[in-house]
Parts: structure tokens; sequence; C-alpha cells
């Protein structure tokens, strides 16, 4: 039977829920900023000395910003030198976009606050209190900010951090029942037109799963992508293939979301290329490290026996007269090693310590694999343990990294 829609196409909304938390701070600092001189109730104080205070805090906040900013810049260059410039954990952490939002909206509440006293003679001592309140939570952000910045920089948490991200995006896009039964494949005629990319080289982040069917169904075709979430689209090569009729390639186009680099959002060999550049990185000549590649491939085994046992065979998206209208492919336990382990071995060489946890990895590996994989798995052990050659290009044939 075709498989329904799966929520393995995670659609990322992280930049648009940052800029709507600094729109929504704002709002509510200007409001707040009015109402509060507005309060009658309770002792009141000078005028003068809670303008004055308020003043101080908006453009002390306003420095706060610039630390934001600053830390922000030094942890991402960091982690770029020292781990791989593809990593970008912290500059999307929300933590980053929440604190800069609470900062900002705070800074426009003190000001607006200020300026709505304007020659009042008194106010109640709620404002004041409300903006001590407000100061002590923006400490506590800048806090956790700082706690986060230096988890950032360590390689424990960022193998954690990045491992964790990676079993979240394979257990929405694969299911953990090892038993389950592989999708029939489905007879589609030879005859077909192909939709190609017409645009710069582009990472596909997104594919509107909704916006597709719909357009298949109405066409009454099969629409068959030849990409995944995480892949390059590059000028001219094939994006689809449509099969029993044609779709315009503007409104299947029109489906595809990109961005400029890859993310976690739906991309699951995004965690594996990440650790396995840290672990090329530790197993350079400048740097000379084996103990760190050990510490990364640790996290890789785990994710690639998560994979090892479960159906990755391309998923058939039906109408609702159940008829397969769009097939989509996953990435297979082939592409995860080759991705995740290749370049490791071809770089551990020199490393004892490296070569024995690769060889261990391998065994516990084959151990836990689907029967049509462990020809692959048997081969990229042999080569470790020196029976082989390098391997075939039949054994690397996978997606591009």
């Amino acid at each position: 039977m075709s498989k329904p829609v799966e929520h393995g196409f995670i659609r990322g909304r992280r930049r648009w829920r940052a800029g709507l938390s600094q729109l929504v701070s704002i709002f509510a600092g200007v409001s707040l900023g009015l109402l509060m001189p507005l309060v009658e109730f309770g002792p009141t104080v000078p005028a003068r000395q809670v303008t004055d205070m308020l003043v101080a805090v908006g453009l002390g906040l306003l420095g706060s910003i610039a630390v934001i900013f600053s830390l922000l810049f030094l942890v991402v260059q960091w982690a770029a030198t020292t781990f791989t410039p593809r990593l970008t954990l912290f500059r999307d952490d929300p933590i980053v976009w929440r604190t800069f939002a609470f900062a900002v909206g705070q800074a426009v509440f003190s000001i607006t606050a200020a300026l709505a006293i304007g020659n009042r003679a008194r106010v109640s001592v709620v404002v004041p209190i409300i903006a001590v309140l407000l100061l002590l939570a923006m400490l506590a952000f800048l806090r956790a900010l700082q706690i986060h910045s230096f988890a950032a920089i360590q390689l424990a948490p960022v193998l954690k951090s990045i491992g964790s991200r990676g079993r979240a995006v394979l257990g929405a896009y694969y299911s953990t029942r090892g038993s389950e039964s592989p999708s029939p494949p489905l007879a589609l005629p030879a005859d077909h037109t192909t939709i190609v990319w017409p645009n710069p080289p582009a990472v596909l982040h997104e594919i509107i799963i909704d916006d597709l069917l719909e357009a298949a169904t109405v066409a009454q075709v099969v629409v068959v992508l030849q990409v995944m979430q995480g892949d390059t689209l590059l000028y001219g090569a094939s994006v689809a293939d449509v099969h029993r009729g044609s779709l315009s390639a503007p409104t299947f186009l029109d489906a595809l979301v990109t961005r400029h680099e890859r993310t976690f959002d739906g991309d699951p060999l995004l965690a594996l290329r990440l650790l396995a550049d840290i672990a090329l990185r530790a197993l350079s000549p400048a740097v000379n490290d084996p103990a760190t590649a050990v510490q990364a491939l640790d996290e890789i085994e785990d994710l690639l026996t998560r994979v090892a046992s479960v159906d990755t065979a391309p998923t058939y998206i039906t109408d609702s007269s159940g008829h397969v209208r769009v097939v989509l492919s996953r990435p297979t336990l082939d592409d995860y090693v080759q991705i995740g382990l290749d370049d490791v071995i071809a770089s551990a060489t020199t490393s004892p310590m490296t070569v024995d946890r690769l060889r261990a990895l391998l065994m516990r590996l084959t151990t836990h694999c689907r029967p049509e994989h462990a020809a692959m798995l048997e081969a990229r052990l042999n080569r470790i343990n020196g029976l082989d050659g390098p391997l075939s290009p039949f054994d690397t044939v996978g997606k591009s990294q």
C-alpha cells in the first residue's frame, strides 16, 4: 500500500519567528511604556528621578545589544575555525534572538515611559519597580546566552548538540520499526517529461508537500522527485520527472523552497556531514588530534545504527482517491556511510586509535544492518583491515555531499 504523507519534511520557520519576536517585543515595549505612567495606585516617587533612571537603563541596553552581536560574531568565528564553517548552531539558537528581542523591547519601553512621564511631578512606584524587574529578567537572559556561548565553543557539547539534532531529523524521516516491509515498486511508463533547475545554485531547504500534491492531483500526473532536502540544485540539472501527463515547471518550482546553505530542518545528512568535518579537521596534520576524531565517531556510529535497520524506500504520497501522485526519495544507508565514514577512513591511515575505532564501528554496524547492506559495509571493513584496495566506484555510489 502507498504511504501517507509523513512529517519528515520539516518546514523551518525560525528566521520568521526571530523577526516576529522582535516586532512583538517592540510593540509590547511601546504599549507598556505608554501605559505605565498612567498607573496611579500605590506610593509615588519623584518623576524626575524615575525619568533619569529610565533614560539611563534605555541607553545602557543599547550597549548590551552591541555585546550580544559581538558575542555572536566571536562564537560563530570560533566554531567556524575550530570545528567546521558549516556549523551554525549558535547563530540559529533561539536564545540569541530572544535575548536580542527582549533587549530591544526593554530599551523601547524605558525610552517610551520616560517620554510619557513628561512634566509630571510624581509617578507611581510601580513604574520603577517594573523597570527593575525587566532589568533583572534581561540579566537572566544574558546569563543564559553566556552559558550557551560557552557550550558552543566546547567539543563535547557541540558533538552532543549535532547528534541530538541529527537524531531528531532521523526520527521524523524513518520508521523505527525494523520489521517494516518496504514499499512495493511503482509501475510507471517510460515516457516522461523532465523538469530542470533554471536558477543559480541553491540548497533545497523545503518541499511544500501539500502544494505539490494538489498540483499533481489537478494535472492527474505522477511527480517523481530526483532531489532531496539538503541537495544542491544546479543550473540545468534534473529535479523531477513527470509521468502520465505534463506539469508546468513554474507550478512545480513554486513548491520548492531554497536557501544559500544547508540547515537541520528536514536534512538528515547534515549532522553526519558536520561530524565528519570535525573528525577530518582533527585528523589533519595541522591539528593531529585523533581523540577528537574518535569522539566524533561515537556520534556518527549512533546515527548510522539508527538508520541501518530501517526502511529507506521512497515515500509514495497519494491523493484522496488513493492514487500515487508524488514519489519522494530518501537517503539510504549507503549515502550515510559515504558521507559519515569514507573521508574519515581515507584520512585515518596514520592514526591507529582512529583505525581501531572505525573497525569496531563497522563491525557493530554490520550486526544491525539489513542484509542488502552487508556487502557495502564489508568492503569498507576490508579496506580498514588492509585486505582490499581502494573502494570501487560501485561501493561509493551515493548522494552528493
